[in-house]
């Protein structure tokens, strides 16, 4: 009991300091969070070497404890990833500062002058799993809209975690950010990760970033307003009318370019009358590149290497090097199958037909809908946005890449000359 009383008043403490620095935040301007994330870059590559030690103690236990191919993927960096990290800053400090922004205004009849204004949201805490690249990516977009930002890491990548967040959080506060604006849980456990979800009253935000199980726990336990950044069973639909030039060229690109990431196409459907002559390709080539193909009985029929399809598997999150193929009868039959295994995060159609791409886009309630091109460009710099602090599949105050814009809010600022109300 002492243990547990003893990891909540460090919460509890860790919160109270993150508060107070974000009332700081708040206050800085646009070219002093710009020299924070500078000098946060230039210590990243400065201390690649303690970055990546650090990281390989996380690499040794991960392979110890026989940890898939893909998980490894994510959990490892090198010098490339840390300068990727390192730019990832530099382009959030030349991005536009939304603080401050007036988002409308306008005068009532009696003389008041009403603006709506862009506002940090606070406190931000995250809570993701093996990539410790989010470390940074999180804190730099949290310091570029003014919030304070709590980091909590996978237990996996907890040495890369540590060494990233005192690299970036050293370098902040020597460039004149309040000490506390980023800081990360020591305690890699579970039961700190669960203090930190009933931590309302510091903490505004709260964004759990990784699987099914982890969004699960967060949204079950948390008293803080959550955001999820979800799952991404992703689908690619060949339409009749489509270019099977151009869909095997997006299919292979969304499912085999990085296949360990949240917006990699998990199924593929087909129209029955492209089947017969798509699908033996398009898996060749995906079998060629080490693609294990689950499929439906036609499937199978076409592909005699296919494996056999259960339900489980249209709803899987695979995020290594499976697909599950399936054919389908018409474009209804694909929204449908959409709608019912997807987790609304990225779908594409390949079609010639307008309205069958019109259709498509209407109908599939997901956050991020593709006619004719690849679902793997669903990401804040893909889209322009810079670096993002997650993909959301909710429809609640952020859907998709959560760029900066998302980590802020709107208060109202009304300016008087002594109005009464009657």
């Amino acid at each position: 009991m002492a243990e547990t009383g003893e990891i909540r008043a460090e919460i509890l403490e860790l919160g109270a300091r993150a508060k107070s620095a974000s009332r700081i935040m708040a206050t800085l301007s646009t070219a002093e969070k710009n020299n924070a994330l500078t000098s946060m870059a230039e210590a990243l590559v400065a201390n690649g070497d303690r970055i990546l030690a650090a990281n390989e103690k996380d690499m040794v236990d991960a392979s110890a404890r026989g940890i898939s191919a893909s998980l490894i993927d994510r959990l490892m960096l090198n010098s490339v990833r840390v300068k990727e990290m390192a730019e990832g800053l530099f382009d959030v400090a030349v991005l536009t500062d939304p603080v401050g922004e007036i988002v409308k205004g306008w005068r009532v009849p009696n003389g008041l002058e009403i603006r709506q204004v862009r506002v940090p949201l606070g406190v931000i805490g995250i809570i993701y799993e093996a990539r410790p690249n989010v470390t940074v990516e999180a804190a730099g977009l949290c310091i570029k809209s003014g919030n304070a930002i709590i980091l909590r890491g996978g237990s996996m990548a907890h040495h890369s975690n540590l060494a990233l967040t005192g690299v970036i959080a050293d370098a902040a506060a020597d460039a004149g950010l309040p000490a506390d604006a980023i800081q990360a849980l020591a305690d890699p456990g579970r039961e700190a990760a669960n203090e930190l979800m009933r931590l309302d009253r510091y903490v505004d935000l709260l964004v759990p970033r990784g699987g099914p199980e982890l969004i699960h726990a967060v949204v079950t336990h948390a008293t803080v307003p959550v955001l999820w950044a979800g799952a991404g069973n992703c689908h690619v639909y060949v339409d009749e009318t489509g270019d099977l030039e151009m869909a095997q060229k997006i299919v292979i690109n969304a499912k085999c370019q990085r296949p360990s990431v949240c917006n990699a196409a998990e199924t593929l459907l087909v129209h029955k009358s492209a089947a017969a002559e798509f699908i033996p390709r398009v898996c060749a080539e995906l079998v060629g590149q080490g693609v294990t193909i689950i499929g439906d009985s036609t499937v199978r029929n076409l592909v005699p290497e296919a494996q056999e399809a259960t339900e489980k598997d249209w709803y899987t999150e695979y995020l290594e090097l499976k697909i599950a193929v399936r054919v389908v009868d018409s474009i209804d039959e694909a929204i449908a199958h959409i709608n019912r295994y997807g987790t609304m995060h990225s779908e594409a159609i390949i079609t010639r037909d307008h309205e069958a791409a019109r259709t498509f886009t209407q109908e599939v309630d997901s956050a991020a809908v593709y006619v004719n091109a690849s679902t793997r460009f669903t990401d804040g710099g893909q889209f322009g946005m810079g670096a993002e602090i997650g993909i959301s599949t909710q429809k609640l105050h952020a859907r998709g890449p959560m760029g900066l814009t998302a980590l802020t809010s709107t208060k109202y600022v009304i300016e008087g000359t002594g109005q009464i109300r009657p």
